[in-house]
Parts: C-alpha cells; sequence; structure tokens
C-alpha cells in the first residue's frame, strides 16, 4: 500500500511547493501522511459536499486545487464550513492536501492544460520565474495552428469549457492567432500579453476597470474562474497514474462552482 507521504512527494515533485507565489499555503492542509491511501478524490475546491463524496468512495486522501485553509484558524468549532470540514476530516481520518499556484506555475500545470484546451502549439511561460529556470513561472502564451475570427475563437473558448457566458470587451476586427492565457484570477498579466503581441487573454475572472483602454488591442475573454480550472483535476489524475499506479483514484463528480447564471 502506498502512503500518503508517497503521494505527497510525488505532487510536489511536479509542482514544487517554492513555485506559489507568497501570499497561499499550498501542501499539506489537514491530517496525517504515513498513513496509507485507500483511495483519493480529487477536487476543485474542498466543500462538505466533496467530503461526503470522499466518505462515500472509501477515500481517506483529498487532493485539491485551492486550498481549505488560506489564513490562520483562532479557533476551530463549527461557526463556517471550513471549521466543520477540519473537524469531520480529523474525526474520520481523512487527509486533505492542495495543489494550488505552485501547479499553476509549474511546467504542464494548469495554464499547460488550458492552452491543451485549446490546441495551442508554441507555448512558453508568459511571465517567467527567474528563480526556476525555465520550470516555472505565470500564464502561458501559444500560437493556434490557424487564425480564427474573434467571433469563432470566442465560440471555440466556450464551448471547450462548457461556459455558460464569457465576459469580453469589444470584438477584435482582426483574426487571433496569439493567446496568452492564466487560469482563475489572472487579470495581472493583462499588460504582459498585450506587450508579448497576444491577440487574446483569457483567464477566469477580472475587474471592471480592468477592461478599460483595450480596444482593439487585444480580446479579453473571461470565462469564470471554476470554468478556468475545472480540468484540473486531470493533471492530478495523470501525476498518480504515472508516480503512484496502485492508488485508486476518483475525479469529483460534485459540482463546487457556487456561482449560478441567471440568464
Amino acid at each position: 500500500m502506498t502512503k500518503i507521504k508517497t503521494v505527497l512527494d510525488a505532487l510536489e515533485r511536479f509542482a514544487p511547493l517554492p513555485l506559489q507565489e507568497d501570499w497561499d499555503n499550498a501542501g499539506l492542509q489537514i491530517g496525517l501522511t504515513e498513513t496509507e491511501v485507500l483511495g483519493a478524490l480529487l477536487c476543485l475546491d474542498v466543500t462538505e459536499e466533496i467530503v461526503d463524496e470522499a466518505m462515500k468512495k472509501g477515500c481517506n486522501l483529498i487532493i485539491s486545487h485551492h486550498p481549505l485553509i488560506f489564513h490562520p484558524l483562532k479557533r476551530i468549532c463549527d461557526e463556517d464550513f471550513i471549521q466543520r470540514i477540519i473537524r469531520r476530516c480529523i474525526k474520520n481520518d481523512i487527509t486533505i492536501v492542495s495543489m494550488h499556484t505552485n501547479l499553476d506555475n509549474a511546467e504542464n500545470g494548469v495554464n499547460y492544460k488550458i492552452a491543451e484546451k485549446l490546441s495551442l502549439t508554441n507555448l512558453r511561460f508568459l511571465k517567467p520565474c527567474a528563480e526556476a529556470q525555465g520550470k516555472g513561472g505565470s500564464g502561458v502564451i501559444g500560437e493556434l495552428a490557424k487564425p480564427l475570427s474573434a467571433e469563432d475563437f470566442l465560440k471555440r473558448t466556450k464551448d471547450t469549457f462548457n461556459a455558460e457566458v464569457l465576459m469580453t470587451n469589444e470584438l477584435l476586427t482582426r483574426n487571433i492567432k496569439t493567446v496568452a492565457l492564466c487560469g482563475g484570477a489572472g487579470a495581472f498579466l493583462l499588460e504582459d500579453a498585450i506587450q508579448q503581441g497576444a491577440d487574446a487573454f483569457i483567464t477566469g475572472e477580472m475587474h471592471y476597470h480592468e477592461y478599460f483602454d483595450t480596444k482593439q488591442k487585444i480580446q479579453i475573454i473571461v470565462m469564470g474562474h471554476y470554468e478556468s480550472e475545472h480540468f484540473t483535476q486531470e493533471i492530478l489524475e495523470k501525476i498518480l497514474h504515472s508516480q503512484c499506479p496502485d492508488v485508486k483514484t476518483y475525479i469529483a463528480t460534485t459540482n463546487t462552482n457556487p456561482i449560478r447564471y441567471f440568464v
């Protein structure tokens, strides 16, 4: 049987913790690592419904993209869902591990997966991390095999990520060939995308004022935070199948997106 520590080591070899942003809290969240893995549930967010699913499937390990614990806790009772999850997981010997911005910033990580879904080629980091020596950075930029009109590329993006709606600026009048992207909240890379000549910039969320002064400079495509990252479980599954093949893995079927669209 494989120990949780072995799984954690495999994940951190792929996406080393030093790649995470200063404000992040990736890695072990709750639980013991010397325990043998009975099953691993792979998810985007840890919610009470996700814990339900893990228990029903006999999993004592939950591997998420978004960390459950971001801020220090002064007490653990049942005031909110985070505290309830912590108490429940400790009581039931469930370990939680999160691979967040370290997985975003890793080579072949979250942003590479988004690019793969769009069939982009010639991939490179949009903003390489000097300390990572080419093996880490923020965002990805690449090219489409064939240029598309803005409308066609928007339709392709919407269908690929099963997005109910896209937020965008004025449609670009030139074709789209070079695409920059960053899953989640990636607006901090918009200027880098423009400076590097990207025709389009895809991310999960942006603020209102960040759309200004972009007309015909670049096509902004905002698909939703969840929609931009819900293929992350496929990366986690691939790592475990390669490095820990005897571990039973399950991609969560629970939709953890807290946002609903009224149309």
